[in-house]
């Protein structure tokens, strides 16, 4: 069945969704985006989602195109034109179109695009029961992680080189320490205490990340905010990553090196159930 998709104002068959040939999200990566999880119909941290949207538009200059309410009205939307149960909502703002030039143009309007994504029982990815593998890979995007455009093309680079490797996904290496996932913060656990590198332009402000920590300290977990290298990681405990869509994911090989019995960790775990647990009850 076709789905029904969010274009500029109106919602259409996605077959007949259509964005200009001189969109500047098509023509420079102009663009920032946002992915809300779904889970039993309603939106996962929100809140958090618009928050960082207002934030990636204001550090390109780039004006927002609807107030939070109008945005969380076209999610609920969506969510029952959809029939969505279990899956993810991703939202695309473009500078819009205008003629070819490096310069910003001055009155384009932007595009703001919407679709849902089905993932039937999304929180019981049997993958957590298991744990992923990952490779490192240089870390060779621009300065500006911080800031979530559709410049993507890197880590979709980093997702096929894991697959090449056997593993399930990369971690990005820059000057000897980890910064992140191609998708995802990454985090490694040593003696109880969770270490994940802190804020700053090398990383995405990851919304599942601050509610993660949040709930880890919360718990009365230790976490510290540091980077870390790829031998640190090897030698830890338990390592995981947290996204939108994979919630809290263990780690259980880095690099080909076992982590512990080489099963998920206890404090990923238990971080991942409580996690679900508190984000469901905050869902709208």
């Amino acid at each position: 069945m076709s789905r029904t998709v969010y274009v500029n104002g109106d919602y259409l068959p996605e077959e007949e969704a259509k964005v200009s040939i001189f969109d500047r999200g098509f023509l420079m990566a102009d663009g920032v985006y946002e992915v809300t999880s779904v889970l039993g119909g309603k939106l996962i941290d929100f809140a958090g989602h618009a928050r960082r949207l207002a934030r990636s538009l204001n550090e390109l200059d780039m004006k927002a195109p609807l107030t939070e309410d109008e945005l969380l009205e076209i999610h609920r939307e969506l969510v029952a034109r959809n029939e969505l149960v279990d899956g993810m909502i991703y939202l695309q703002v473009t500078r819009g179109a205008a003629d070819r030039d490096f310069a910003f143009p001055v009155d384009a309007e932007p595009t703001v695009v919407l679709f849902t994504q089905s993932k039937p029982g999304l929180a019981d990815n049997p993958v957590a029961k298991t744990g992923i593998k990952v490779i490192s890979i240089p870390d060779i995007r621009w300065g500006r992680r911080d800031i979530k455009t559709v410049q993507l093309l890197y880590p979709s680079m980093g997702k096929m080189m894991a697959k090449k490797a056997g593993a399930d996904d990369a971690w990005l290496v820059e000057d000897g320490k980890v910064t992140e996932g191609t998708s995802n913060n990454a985090y490694i656990v040593k003696g109880g205490k969770i270490i994940t590198r802190q804020l700053g332009n090398e990383i995405l402000h990851g919304i599942t990340r601050a509610a993660v920590l949040r709930c880890a300290r919360e718990a009365q977990m230790e976490v510290e905010e540091r980077a870390f290298t790829i031998e640190e990681a090897q030698a830890a405990d338990e390592a995981f990553i947290t996204s939108a869509s994979a919630f809290v994911m263990p780690v259980v090989e880095i690099d080909g090196a076992t982590l512990g019995d080489g099963k998920p960790g206890r404090v990923a775990a238990r971080l991942r159930e409580i996690y679900l647990d508190e984000m469901r009850k905050a869902a709208v």
